[in-house]
């Protein structure tokens, strides 16, 4: 099987997971740009991530109700 690379199988998901991010990254006080972030330090970059996991925990919760 060909490997994709990271070219998303549904482009709208692509879309739908950038304004996560960026919802993510605002509630946690870290100023994201669109495009690349290279300047971050690990620990912001950590914060967004955990704070995406967080979020979608609750999610799958409220779902399981």
């Amino acid at each position: 099987m060909a490997s994709r690379g990271n070219q998303s199988v549904v482009p709208e998901a692509r879309e739908a997971l950038d304004r996560f991010k960026m919802e993510a990254a605002s509630e946690v006080g870290v100023n994201l740009k669109q495009g690349y972030n290279g300047n971050l330090t690990s620990r912001e970059a950590g914060s967004v991530g955990g704070q995406m996991v967080k979020k979608m925990i609750e999610a799958y919760e409220r779902g399981m109700k």
